[in-house]
């Protein structure tokens, strides 16, 4: 469609808006498990249990939740913008095996495994030149 073809040129808007809605809502989500404290952090950081990792749940769980919280303002603004991202990929990964663990399935694990996908796809797109990390 000829009304569609020069959005094109809008590129980096379109990254702009996708790193602004995508963060909000990391932030949104991750915040409360920040804000849960040790006990939160505790059952949270359990969840590495998955790939055998059974100490420090407490570490585990503060990162997951910093992760989210923090890695959603780093993407808002494009700063450490691709080693964020590795951070979110990893923190869906296991909360995709977590879902498929606990018996939840695709159904119960496909917004962590399309969030796993976005941001994965994010850390070959980049930032943008709406970034503090452009280029």
């Amino acid at each position: 469609m000829a009304i569609l073809d020069n959005l094109g040129k809008y590129r980096n808007t379109g990254i702009l808006l996708l790193r602004l809605g995508i963060g909000v809502m990391f932030i949104i989500h991750g915040f409360p498990k920040l804000a849960g404290g040790p006990d939160g952090w505790t059952g949270l950081g359990g969840s590495m249990k998955v790939i055998g990792i059974n100490f420090l749940p407490i570490f585990w769980g503060f990162m997951a939740a910093a992760t989210e919280t923090f890695g959603g303002f780093l993407l808002i603004v494009g700063l450490f913008y691709r080693p964020a991202c590795i951070l979110l990929v990893f923190t869906m990964i296991i909360a995709a095996l977590v879902h498929f663990g606990k018996g939840d399935g695709l159904g119960g694990a496909s917004h962590a495994i399309e969030m796993g996908i976005v941001f994965f796809s994010l850390i070959f797109i980049g930032p943008g030149k709406y970034s503090v990390d452009k280029k």
